[in-house]
């Protein structure tokens, strides 16, 4: 699956959308237009829906319905 199939995101491409969120906030106009100008590659409709999965994902976190990573530790880390 390539980077612009509908749900694949590369790093670059979420780089570049979390620094279009910072710019063109909830009151501007055309804010999904604009953040997939910067983001390239993406419709208004996927980088909206990136946004609302990403909001779904931060509520869950904040929740606590994500458990936290089981790491291991090592002698030198402790």
């Amino acid at each position: 699956m390539s980077s612009r199939d509908r749900g694949s995101w590369t790093p670059k491409e979420n780089k570049a959308f979390e620094k279009a969120l910072a710019v063109y906030d909830k009151d501007t106009p055309d804010r999904w237009c604009n953040i997939a100008k910067a983001v390239g590659g993406k419709t208004a409709e996927e980088v909206k829906s990136h946004y609302e999965i990403l909001v779904e994902d931060v509520k869950h976190i904040e929740q606590g319905q994500v458990p936290f990573p089981n790491y291991k530790t090592t002698e030198k880390n402790k």
